[in-house]
């Protein structure tokens, strides 16, 4: 199955991708440049199969590792899975894609992003805060305090100069201050408290969350989140 795929992955070769993808920051080892799309229509045929998943992601090609993330079941993913892959990520697209559709569907989603928020690594760092934007987003059933104990986390990580990081750090933060009316007044607060911060990073990640906290796209969003809940 894994020699298929392989095969499959090589023949669709393209080098002009790969340059693309280095430009973007998407750096890794070996690479093909294969579009999302086709790693899609790969995994579709493989969907729920963790024993491949985990051989697929031992190969340490970028495509192979995607298709992992695709078709992995994650139910099954323990935590020192987690852990491993975890200490593997080493471009953003790997890591953004393996929290999306893989590691923020597990038990330890809440757990992981608070330990890895709080690692040096700056990947493994990233991969924290982008659990915690993506949970805001995907975990509609969640209580606001799950949210709450983020913000410590993001407070400290905010003077993070590092491009990766302080990206990931603004994404969690405007995330959860845009998931309802309640946590986006705390947001405000906190990003407010961010901003005198004597860093560049921090600035930035506040002034950035600020802007779109304050925006009438936000509004509309919070004002609509509201009517939703009320109906319920």
């Amino acid at each position: 199955m894994i020699k298929e795929i392989l095969k499959q992955i090589k023949s669709k070769e393209n080098p002009k991708n790969v340059e693309g993808m280095k430009r973007f920051g998407i750096n890794t080892g070996e690479m093909y440049g294969l579009s999302t799309n086709e790693l899609k229509e790969i995994a579709k045929k493989h969907k729920k199969n963790h024993e491949l998943a985990l051989e697929l992601w031992d190969t340490e090609i970028y495509e192979a590792r995607v298709i992992a993330f695709f078709i992995d079941d994650a139910e099954k993913v323990s935590e020192e899975q987690m852990e491993k892959w975890g200490r593997d990520f080493d471009n953003w697209a790997t890591c953004d894609g393996c929290i999306l559709h893989l590691f923020a569907q597990t038990k330890y989603a809440y757990k992981k992003a608070v330990q890895w928020a709080r690692k040096k690594e700056e990947f493994i760092k990233r991969a924290g805060f982008v659990l915690m934007a993506v949970l805001a987003v995907h975990d509609k059933k969640a209580e606001d305090d799950k949210f709450q104990k983020f913000f410590p986390l993001i407070e400290k990580a905010s003077d993070d100069e590092r491009n990766f990081v302080k990206k990931a750090v603004n994404w969690a933060l405007r995330q959860i201050g845009k998931r309802n009316i309640n946590l986006h007044k705390e947001a405000i607060k906190l990003a407010e408290k961010i901003k005198q911060q004597d860093s560049k990073s921090a600035k930035w990640i506040a002034n950035d969350a600020l802007r779109e906290f304050r925006s009438e796209t936000t509004k509309r969003i919070l004002e609509r989140r509201k009517k939703t809940i009320a109906h319920r």
